[in-house]
Parts: structure tokens; sequence; C-alpha cells
């Protein structure tokens, strides 16, 4: 099973055929997407991933407040909404579903606001304490968590105590960053500062204790246009490349490829034609 974790920057936009294909590239079997709108380039990309056989989709867009960055998950198979005392409090920002996969996992799709809103801390303390609570098997929170650890994952000094240990906690929490379990120190970035330039690595996954002996591999990847060109082509952030040993179904087992599950009508679930229904 791979799992790929997308901030694709504005809601996709004018880039959203270049999205697709790269999506396409990569062969997912399920998607988490970072940035996501409720606008007409969104809603392409939503039914893109639907043709690509990734049909069963949730997003937290807004209908009132479309060009408001929210998120959006589209997998192979059925998800279905959960809910969680406790969780992130932050509108639109934290997504929790249930994949049914042929090993089913739970995914928590983040995208942490910035420090300079003073909204950040709550969202990273829920997600420390949900993980420290969780009791409902396999699963990943994965996001824009805009943090990382002090020295390894800046160019230059940014993290502070409070981002760092989050990561830390998180890892005591029985929830390591599935990059560094594989990669132990190595130094990649995700994302550079548009004004100094300096690389971070702030797009992370954390698997549970169950999962983590699926972990296979994780890389991240900078999605590219045709040819090649510039590494922000097509985003300002890289993908995170996720890799979990599940064992593979049958076509007569494979789900139908809807483009809405029933139950997503509380976040949203997107029709072919990109409605929420």
């Amino acid at each position: 099973m791979r799992i790929v974790l997308w901030n694709i920057r504005a809601g996709g936009g004018r880039r959203v055929g270049a999205i697709l294909d790269q999506l396409g590239t990569w062969a997912p079997d399920v998607v988490a997407l970072c940035e996501f709108r409720g606008t007409p380039p969104s809603h392409e990309l939503a039914r893109g991933l639907a043709r690509q056989g990734l049909g069963h989709q949730h997003h937290t867009a807004s209908a009132r407040h479309p060009a408001v960055n929210r998120l959006l998950a589209a997998s192979r198979w059925p998800l279905g909404r959960l809910r969680a005392r406790g969780e992130p409090a932050e509108s639109g920002r934290w997504l929790l579903v249930r994949v049914q996969a042929p090993q089913p996992l739970a995914l928590g799709l983040m995208h942490v606001p910035n420090r300079v809103t003073g909204r950040k801390y709550p969202v990273l303390d829920a997600v420390l304490t949900l993980a420290r609570r969780w009791r409902r098997g396999p699963a990943v929170f994965l996001g824009d968590t805009n943090s990382g650890r002090c020295g390894i994952d800046e160019e230059t000094v940014a993290f502070n105590a409070r981002e760092d240990g989050f990561m830390r906690g998180m890892a005591r929490a029985g929830w390591p960053d599935a990059f560094r379990c594989l990669h132990g120190d190595r130094r990649v970035y995700t994302w550079y500062s548009p004004n100094g330039g300096n690389g971070f690595r702030i797009d992370q996954a954390f698997v549970n204790r169950p999962l983590r002996p699926l972990l296979r591999a994780a890389r991240y990847e900078w999605g590219r246009r045709p040819g090649g060109g510039r590494r922000h082509a097509l985003s300002d952030h890289a993908a995170l490349l996720v890799d979990l040993h599940v064992h593979p179904i049958s076509d007569g087992d494979r789900q139908p490829d809807h483009a809405a599950d029933a139950a997503g009508t509380g976040t949203g679930a997107i029709s072919p034609m990109g409605s929420s229904v």
C-alpha cells in the first residue's frame, strides 16, 4: 500500500493537470492532500483522482469560503469518518478517517497553522494527546506540521523547543517519524523559504506501534512537469511517499471506484461532478 502526502499549494490552480499526472506516476493507493480547496481546480483534482481509481474521498473544504486551504483524503478503498475525544478543534485542518484496506488503518491528516496565528501549539498538543490515548489499532498521523527537529530538520535555526518537543513526544508516545525510522538523521528538506531560500523538513508521517512492522519505505520527491523543470514547478512542498506491506488484493476484491462514500456527509464527500453530498 502506498500513501502519498502532498501539500499542493493553494488548491492546485492551473497546475492541477500536471499534479494529477505526477500523482498517477507515483501510483498511490491513498492520497492525503494539504491546501485542497473548495474551488473549481480542486474539484477537478478530486474528479481526476476518482478517474485514477481513488474514488472514495473525504474533504474539509468550505462551500462558504472555498478559497480557504483545507484537506482531502482519497482512497482505493472505502473511507469512514472517525471522531475522537480531544482531537484538534482547528476548523478544516484535521481529518480523521478509517481506510478499509486489506489491512485496515486509521489516517489522521493535519495542516498545522503557522506560529504567528497563535493556533499552532493547541493543535500540536491535541495531536500529541490523541496519539498517547490511541487505542484503535494501526494508524498513521501525517501532514504539514510546520514543525521539525532542531538541528536536523532545518538549514538555519527556526524551530523552537515546543516544535522539537512535539516531534520527540510523538516518538516517545510510540508514534515515530516514518522517515527517521528508516533514514536516521539524514538531512532532507521539504519546503524552502521564499525569502532566505533556507530548507526545512515540515511534512511528516507518524506511524504507531501496530503499524510500524508494516513500514517498508518512506521517501520525499518533488513534483516535476514532463521534461523536468524547476523544483517548485508543481508545489512549493515535496511529497512524502510511504509504502506499507499489506497483502495484495485481486481485481475481484477491489472496491468500485465511486467518488464519494455516503458516510462522508459531515466533511463533504465529493461526488464525480465535484459537488458536496
